[in-house]
């Protein structure tokens, strides 16, 4: 039997990213969720997922909405608006110009708060991709601090996770874009022995605020159709392929 873990990521980044992930938990395929713990939205997205069996991990974020430190501290992250540079910023950026001591404040502050609001220690550690080396030493260096379980980055998507691997699938950048061919893709493909594949979405419906923030649009609401689709469910019994969830890997 083939196992995979459906991912979403960005809980908390508006109301209607919210909605979506609760629909495709609640009546879909996803398990496993990042949490964004510095969004206005955040709260309310924990709430509305809080009661369903899913395995929460922080999905740290340095590039949209305000950060929960002062923006005095950390100067290298912030706009004149006190919010978080953009991803578009950091692609542009010809050198690195996160500080690495004001990154892992930051990270931090949201580790604190993923704490306060949910009780728990976050399932999985991780960030929100963004052009800068210091930002991923910064999470690495908090998770060892913390002792906790740190999804990194690497060339090749796979990277070691407790006694495993993982191998991190995404394909939401491509114009040609189809969730559920992608899954299939995934679930069929041939992988390392004790390798888990992960396929990464950002399910969601589009908010005013999304369409003004994210390049990211069209392929959420796919996800969330693929991820509460029947047939969907249908094609993963029959072809003995198990979801798992980043808890499963003991």
């Amino acid at each position: 039997m083939k196992k995979i873990i459906v991912r979403a990521d960005d809980l908390g980044y508006s109301k209607g990213v919210n909605l979506g992930i609760e629909e495709s938990v609640r009546n879909g395929i996803i398990r496993s969720v990042g949490f964004m713990t510095n969004m206005p939205e955040s709260r309310n997205g924990y709430d509305l997922i809080k009661d369903l069996d899913v395995c929460l991990g922080q999905h740290t974020n340095i590039c949209v909405g305000k950060p929960l430190c002062d923006p005095k501290d950390i100067p290298s992250l912030v706009d004149e608006k006190g919010e978080f540079k953009s991803s578009k910023t950091y692609r542009s950026a010809k050198e690195d110009f996160v500080d690495l001591d004001e990154v892992i404040l930051e990270i931090e502050a949201q580790y604190e708060k993923f704490k306060e609001i949910t009780g728990k220690e976050p399932a999985y550690f991780e960030g929100h991709a963004v052009a800068s080396d210091n930002f991923f030493k910064g999470l690495q260096i908090v998770a060892n601090r913390h002792g906790l379980d740190y999804l990194g980055m690497s060339f090749d998507g796979t990277v070691p996770f407790r006694n495993q691997k993982v191998r991190m699938c995404m394909d939401s950048v491509n114009k040609e874009y189809d969730p559920t061919a992608f899954l299939k893709q995934i679930a069929e493909a041939e992988d390392e022995e004790n390798t888990i594949p992960v396929m990464v979405c950002h399910p969601g419906y589009l908010d005013a605020y999304i369409l003004r923030t994210s390049s990211l649009l069209e392929p959420r609401a796919l996800e969330v159709e693929m991820a509460t689709s029947s047939k969907v469910k249908r094609w993963l019994e029959d072809h003995d392929v198990q979801l798992i969830t980043y808890d499963d890997l003991k």
